[in-house]
């Protein structure tokens, strides 16, 4: 099985993955578009289920 980014869709051929466990399910996303997931995740709708209900991070910069 080949295992892809959920953004960029590069396989673990071709970049490292993260795995990540969500309503018992393994997704991947690689390290450039962790930065999705954690601030943007609305982009994420479509491609991983529930996006549409998580919130950004709070910036504390």
């Amino acid at each position: 099985m080949q295992y892809q980014c959920l953004v960029c869709e590069r396989t673990q051929e071709q970049i490292p993955l993260i795995a990540l466990t969500y309503q018992n399910r393994t997704f991947y996303i690689c390290p450039q578009h962790l930065p999705v997931l954690i601030h943007n995740p609305q982009m994420l709708i479509g491609k991983l289920p529930g996006a549409e209900g998580m919130t950004p991070a709070e910036h504390h910069d």
